[in-house]
């Protein structure tokens, strides 16, 4: 018998990471032989795949729930079927399938596959698992669903950590790291897909590989996993950047600072939330260390990585918070100069061990911390953004601003997709320029966080380059995505 389903829409809302897990329901879909569309109206099923880490996030997912299941109700669109996934379904299966009613299927953190029963016609309402139990794996049906040029690569699934702030452990599981090989088989398959930028991610990038055979658990082999892995990606043949996300700050092994200074396809960039910098607080959090071994990760990656870009994140109102440590935090990052930095005010989140502290800060002072952190970063940013004007850099073009269509965008080493800034690009070699191609340019304007460059003209091996990128497959389905709030 035909199946009814023709048609699915996608929503991706949170992290990167949720990102991947979108990008393979895409893949068990098209499996399934629905069409993808852009536009929930014209959807047979509509899959809606969560984050559930924060109140803003939780907030903005049932938000999107509510909004299309009135979509239903009001008999706008074609939808049949009304799919949840994600963190949100893993922490709350029950309750938002008593309070939302109009969802058909509920599936968790680490029930991607199980898509294919719900397009096939499953009963079951609540299809929530293990998380323990997956592991993403090269063999996965997934499908890209931005631009070509640039992918995200999960290298471990959950996390060991036990920070006080966090439900990422309760939602994910423990660490669960993927082996070498099978990255490397991934993105050898990304590659032929037309990627050129490979973004590392995980919950605890630091701690890749330790959970493997043979790793061992002594101080010396801390890090010694995630700098083989990085160098294998590094060496596969078509990939020109390999960026870094979400690493803890704990002992860097020398050979992954040495590959991230010298290697000509790694890119000088890291992504490190360091959440904190006083002390008490960092106690309070149960980070495991204190601002000493934070200020010698800042200062080993800055004499050992020329050029480093160093993004970070950090919360404020954690219960406890008292003025003199937001001073400290403060004064940290004054300290560092960050080049990008996340600020998120703390959530009070039933699950986690912050939950039970006393000390609440109320929220109009976080508010006001908040406010002045990123004011103190955002002078920081406009420096560094300055520093840049006149230098020849490195950009990898990423076509026509979604705000401005007579406008192309590119990015530099340092500015990572979606959550850093962009170059507009100008000059008489714009015209010509193709999106996934890596150019170089002069900037000539700088604000806060984007800049303004010149393209030069391309160089033999740029030529040739483009000639190889016209033969690839352009995407087939753009999705709304909600940027990384997660502050890992």
């Amino acid at each position: 018998m035909t199946s009814p389903l023709k048609t699915v829409h996608f929503v991706s809302l949170g992290c990167p990471k949720n990102r991947v897990d979108t990008e393979v329901m895409v893949g068990v879909a098209e499996g399934a032989g629905l069409e993808l569309v852009g536009d929930a109206e014209a959807a047979d099923v509509v899959v809606i795949n969560t984050c559930g880490f924060i109140g803003e996030a939780k907030k903005e997912s049932i938000d999107t729930i509510l909004e299309v299941a009135d979509m239903r109700d009001s008999g706008r669109g074609r939808m049949q079927k009304l799919v949840v996934a994600g963190c949100l379904s893993q922490r709350y299966a029950d309750e938002l399938a008593k309070e939302i009613p109009e969802v058909d299927h509920f599936m968790g953190s680490s029930d991607m596959l199980k898509l294919g029963a719900v397009l096939a016609g499953s009963k079951d309402k609540i299809l929530v698992g293990n998380p323990a139990e997956w592991v993403y794996h090269k063999s996965n049906p997934r499908v890209l669903s931005q631009a070509r040029h640039f992918a995200y690569v999960k290298i471990a699934e959950g996390c060991n950590r036990s920070c006080s702030f966090c439900v990422i452990p309760d939602m994910r599981g423990k660490q669960r790291s993927r082996s070498i090989d099978d990255v490397v088989s991934e993105v050898e398959s990304l590659v032929a897909q037309g990627v050129v930028e490979v973004n590392l991610i995980s919950q605890d990038t630091i701690a890749y590989g330790r959970d493997l055979p043979g790793s061992g658990g002594d101080e010396a082999a801390k890090g010694k996993k995630l700098a083989e892995l990085v160098e294998a990606v590094a060496e596969v043949k078509g990939v020109r950047w390999v960026r870094l996300f979400y690493l803890y700050p704990e002992t860097i092994d020398p050979r992954l600072i040495e590959l991230l200074g010298q290697h000509p396809r790694v890119v000088p960039y890291v992504d490190m939330p360091l959440q904190h910098a006083a002390d008490a607080m960092l106690k309070r959090m149960k980070r495991g260390h204190g601002i000493d071994r934070q200020k010698r990760a800042v200062e080993r990656l800055r004499k050992g990585v020329p050029d480093l870009t160093f993004r970070t994140a950090f919360i404020v109102g954690h219960p406890g918070e008292t003025e003199a440590e937001f001073d400290e935090l403060v004064d940290f990052v004054k300290w560092a100069e960050f080049e990008r930095m996340a600020a998120f005010r703390y959530s009070d989140e039933e699950s986690c061990q912050s939950f039970n502290l006393a000390d609440k800060v109320p929220a109009k002072t976080a508010a006001a911390r908040y406010r002045k952190l990123m004011k103190t970063q955002k002078s920081i940013a406009h420096k560094k953004s300055k520093a840049l004007i006149g230098r020849e850099l490195e950009v990898l073009v990423e076509g026509t601003s979604d705000e401005h269509e007579y406008v192309q965008m590119a990015r530099t080493r340092g500015q990572a997709p979606e959550v850093d800034g962009q170059v507009y690009l100008e000059g008489p070699e714009v015209e010509d320029a193709r999106p996934g191609e890596i150019r170089r340019v002069v900037v000539t304007q700088a604000a806060d966080y984007d800049l303004v460059g010149e393209l030069l003209p391309r160089t033999d091996d740029e030529r040739r380059s483009v000639e190889i990128r016209a033969r690839i497959k352009k995407p087939r389905i753009t999705l709304p995505v909600i940027g990384d709030i997660s502050g890992r």
